[in-house]
């Protein structure tokens, strides 16, 4: 998993929108990037719309915000386009940034052992290094964390 200090990984995707995005997009920004493990279910949701209800406080502060999953082009806009999301989702379907942040793991639930997206949120400054990771995610309380300096 990245760590404090280490470089935004550079990588290219989609948004909801099918609109290409990619890491250097974002560099002499502030980014706070957000990875959850599927769109439209109860902990991601509360996450998400945490984030959006925090939008101006976490823009006052200088952070862009942008969610990425392994969920569909067409999954991250039904739950973008429910929900009106503030800032972009990515796909991930081909699980590269995952792989390239450390967030695709391996993960127990119920005596089963599985691969999947460990819920983390990482912090950039404007030269892309990596000033914090939240690797305790509380999902009703994700702005808060990121805003507790």
């Amino acid at each position: 998993m990245l760590n404090v200090g280490d470089q935004l990984p550079e990588f290219e995707s989609v948004n909801q929108d099918g609109e290409k995005v990619k890491s250097s997009d974002f560099l002499g920004k502030k980014l706070v990037v957000f990875f959850y493990p599927k769109a439209n279910t109860p902990g991601c949701t509360a996450e998400a719309c945490d984030l959006n209800d925090n939008i101006s406080l976490l823009k006052k502060e200088g952070y862009e915000i942008v969610g990425i999953s392994a969920d569909s082009v067409s999954a991250q806009k039904k739950f973008h386009e429910k929900f009106g999301f503030q800032y972009p989702l990515i796909a991930d379907e081909s699980k590269d940034i995952l792989e390239k942040f450390g967030v695709w793991q391996l993960k127990k639930f119920m005596g089963k052992e599985y691969m999947g997206i460990v819920r983390t949120t990482f912090i950039f400054d404007e030269n892309g290094v990596c000033t914090r990771v939240i690797d305790k995610v509380k999902t009703k309380e994700a702005a808060k964390q990121i805003l507790k300096n």
